[in-house]
């Protein structure tokens, strides 16, 4: 439906948008740049932290551009010297009660908002000096209270936009604002550790902090100590979202695909090898193909719903414990790597699985709390022992003092290092499913069909639905992303509505979107679709590679002959498949 136009003046110029832009938007159109803290589109826009007041004729408060809507001969002036005057002072009282300690944040000067607008707006703390030293007197302790998460309650700004993306984007609601005045903080229900809450790890709240105050809890120390350690044979895989926004680590253009120079700078670390999680998505779909089959073929319980996200898989034993028995049995991609490193690679390779130390490099914080399942494991043995989030590969990377963008490209190791396009496509919402369907297509009519792209299922609507036909058969397939869309689907399927297929991903856009990727500031979130970006360089990845069928992995094809017998067979049961649990009923 078309919108209806205003005109309106900023700063003496004449500007057409549509009535539903707010002024933030309509200065964005002519280039004049309002400064922003609270505001992220989407996810936050309540206009708290005032830095984006503007004047307007004929209004007799200033009005805070991120919400106040345009009008039609609205008149509007947005860096007045009173403006700039107040923008500088509300900036330095927001930095009184900051405590100044950039040289110990992860963020940097260059990727903290707050340090960001602070230079741009020359703000002094020449007058807020003693209040520092009663602030770090009187400062709260690090939480270092989740396995994924933990936060800094002094670094907090009181943005509201790890709220917003909590409550409102992703419905868990783990966090909030507690207490009053000057004793407000972001915190947990009776200021619980956030693992003892219903927190699903997924990290959307680290992504949308404009501080330090959310962080994931490294374990880079451990990684080095692993590669360290003489007596351990220490492997690294990768996920598929990894390599879409690695680079941007490294000043690299957004949705630069950056696998063989990731590669080689794994290689310059020192890991003993570096094997792809993309082979283990192609294994994912042989094991679940085959279990979407069975139950389309015994009548089983349907709709069968894919396991590859731990945030999602968390977030339905806390909330639709019910649907348990529709989840897929199957381990996700990096865990089910982790089973056959420690398995079938340390039998090839005659290394006892004991001495064998698994790393994986996420995009994702939830993984880091799903490799410590105890149902994760094989004889004892966690498949995985610890996780990294892109963010942390970075910082490896950066301590080692390597030049990253000007690096050689390499390739991975084999056995565990091919894959198709197929298992690429696994980083955006949409691609698991669509890797399944490629190979389940031909496995159910016996043929190679040419259908390759189900285009029908990419995108970014937060709930995608498809009839897709098969020979005789049709299912009814749908994808959601972001937790918010989860539950919308969810609540349809309980109240009756049929579907046969449905992909879940915790994270809005997907694996590309994860917790662990690359934090980018308002300044581009507020305009620029990032997780469209990344995730065209995965399709990109699958385009070009010569092989775009799970099934027509030539390693899958010799592992399942070699050692692992049928899909869904006993030992593939045993290393590729796992287990929920009902944490509603538990109070967990």
């Amino acid at each position: 439906m078309n919108q209806k136009i205003v005109h309106l003046i900023i700063d003496g110029i004449d500007v057409t948008v549509p009535e539903s832009y707010t002024i933030l938007e309509a200065a964005k159109q002519i280039n004049i740049k309002i400064p922003t803290l609270c505001f992220l589109k989407d996810v936050s826009e309540a206009g708290c932290c005032r830095m984006c007041l503007v004047e307007v004729k004929g209004m007799k408060n200033w009005q805070a551009s991120c919400v106040q809507p345009v009008a039609e001969g609205m008149e509007v002036r947005t860096h007045t010297p009173e403006l700039l005057a107040f923008r500088k002072k509300n900036l330095e009282l927001i930095l009184s009660n900051h405590p100044a300690m950039c040289q110990s944040c992860n963020r940097g000067a260059t990727n903290c908002e707050l340090k960001v607008l602070a230079n741009t707006m020359d703000t002094e703390f020449v007058s807020y000096a003693k209040n520092q030293e009663t602030l770090l007197a009187n400062s709260y302790h690090p939480m270092y209270d989740g396995i994924s998460i933990w936060r800094d309650p002094n670094r907090c700004i009181l943005c509201r936009r790890c709220i917003g993306v909590c409550h409102d984007v992703q419905t868990v609601g783990a966090i909030d604002v507690i207490n009053r005045g000057y004793s407000t903080v972001v915190g947990t229900p009776f200021d619980k550790p956030i693992d003892e809450t219903k927190c699903v790890n997924c990290g959307q709240c680290i992504n949308v902090c404009p501080t330090g105050a959310l962080q994931e809890h490294s374990s880079v120390e451990e990684v080095w100590d692993a590669i360290k350690d003489p007596e351990k044979h220490v492997i690294v895989q990768t996920a598929p979202a990894v390599r879409a926004a690695l680079g941007e680590e490294f000043g690299m253009e957004i949705g630069t695909d950056v696998t063989g120079k990731m590669v080689t700078a794994l290689r310059m670390i020192g890991f003993d090898k570096v094997f792809d999680t993309d082979t283990a998505a192609d294994l994912t779909i042989m094991e679940e193909g085959t279990e979407l089959i069975h139950r389309i073929k015994t009548g089983g319980k349907m709709p069968l719903i894919t396991s590859c996200s731990p945030g999602w898989i968390k977030f339905c034993e806390h909330n639709f414990p019910e649907m348990l028995d529709n989840l897929s049995s199957c381990k996700s991609p990096h865990e089910m790597m982790g089973a056959v490193i420690k398995s079938y690679y340390a039998e090839k390779a005659g290394i006892d699985p004991k001495d064998i130390y698994v790393v994986s490099v996420m995009p994702c914080t939830a993984k880091k709390f799903e490799a410590q399942r105890p149902e994760l494991s094989v004889d004892g043995l966690a498949d995985v022992d610890v996780v990294i989030t892109t963010r942390e590969l970075a910082r490896m990377i950066k301590a080692y003092g390597i030049d990253f963008p000007a690096l050689a490209d390499g390739e991975f190791d084999n056995p565990l290092g091919i894959s198709t396009g197929a298992g690429v496509i696994f980083g955006s919402t949409g691609g698991v499913m669509e890797a399944a369907l490629r190979s389940v297509a031909d496995i159910l009519t016996g043929k190679s069909s040419d259908s390759i792209d189900y285009t029908e299922i990419r995108g970014q609507e937060g709930i995608k639905e498809a009839e897709i036909k098969i020979g005789d058969l049709k299912l009814k397939a749908a994808a959601a992303h972001g937790l918010g869309n989860a539950r919308k689907l969810m609540e349809r399927i309980l109240a009756g509505e049929h579907f046969d297929f449905v992909e879940i991903m915790a994270c809005p856009g997907g694996c590309v979107n994860g917790g662990g990727q690359p934090q980018q500031p308002a300044t581009l979130r507020n305009w620029m679709d990032i997780k469209a970006l990344r995730a065209e360089a995965l399709y990109k990845n699958d385009r070009e590679n010569y092989i775009r069928k799970s099934h027509n992995n030539p390693v899958i094809k010799t592992l399942y002959k070699e050692y692992l017998g049928e899909p869904g067979g006993e030992l593939a049961h045993k290393l590729l498949h796992t287990h929920y649990i009902n944490r509603k009923e538990m109070g967990m």
